[in-house]
């Protein structure tokens, strides 16, 4: 019995992470999987098969070198299929990996990709001091939206302020949907004061922004609450403040930002 190939064993740890349940591309990746595994099965089955046959009548007139040719383009051929079948293994894998970090809405990061980037800049931080910050963004009277224009309504100004935010980002800074009409942004080497020019920035383009529903202009905002990263807290403690700070905005008149304050 052949064993096992490395990109198997993770194909099949992916299959079995509870993390991927529900997931579109995990039962076709698991309907692949299985089919090239019977495949490959059969053709161990049939080139076994084969080669009893061809041994039990041909062996007293085929040559050794005869012999020996036919079973290495039997063995290039079997390469061949498994080289293919690895290829699709990884690509859907890729595939899988890309597709579980991605908003299937508005494209961006999920929650999920957003807390391994937090995990990122929190150990930046420990090993080599610079600073960041976050920033949750919540849009202003969304439940209006929904209610006059409803959910497609909803989903087109989620898609069309989540390329606003993508595009009025710096290069190195991450943004990807919290949930429902939250937005989670961050902000790698920038304190309070810088994101606070960022984020107003973001506001502002929202603010103006030129979105229609229904061939009506629809006026939109959001309002923002920043965070700087302080040592020794926990991510969540971070992601609190933050919701803090933009639950103070919403208090204060909404379409505005807060900052938090430690402490």
């Amino acid at each position: 019995m052949r064993e096992a190939r490395p990109l198997e064993t993770s194909i099949e740890a992916l299959l079995a992470d509870s993390a991927y349940e529900g997931h579109p591309l995990r039962q076709p990746l698991a309907d692949l999987y299985a089919e090239c595994q019977a495949q490959l099965h059969r053709l161990e089955r049939i080139t076994s098969i084969s080669d009893q046959y061809q041994t039990a009548a041909r062996e007293v007139n085929l040559s050794l070198s005869q012999r020996y040719g036919k079973h290495l383009r039997q063995l290039e051929k079997l390469v061949r299929i498994t080289d293919r079948y690895q290829s699709m293994m990884r690509e859907l894998n890729v595939a899988l990996k890309e597709a579980s970090a991605t908003d299937a809405l508005t494209g961006l990061g999920n929650r999920r990709m957003l807390m391994e980037q937090l995990k990122s800049e929190v150990a930046r931080w420990e090993r080599m001091r610079r600073p960041f910050a976050i920033a949750i963004a919540d849009i202003d009277h969304f439940k209006e939206v929904n209610d006059t224009y409803g959910h497609e309504g909803g989903d087109k100004v989620l898609t069309e302020i989540a390329q606003i935010l993508k595009s009025g980002m710096r290069e190195y800074d991450c943004c990807g949907r919290w949930g429902g009409e939250e937005f989670l942004i961050v902000l790698p080497e920038a304190t309070a004061y810088d994101a606070g020019s960022i984020i107003e920035r973001l506001r502002h383009a929202i603010e103006t922004s030129d979105i229609q529903l229904e061939n009506k202009l629809v006026p939109l905002s959001a309002s923002f609450g920043i965070a700087e990263y302080f040592p020794g807290e926990t991510i969540s403690d971070l992601i609190n403040r933050a919701d803090a700070a933009m639950y103070a905005a919403k208090r204060a008149g909404r379409n505005r930002h807060e900052t938090s304050r430690k402490d």
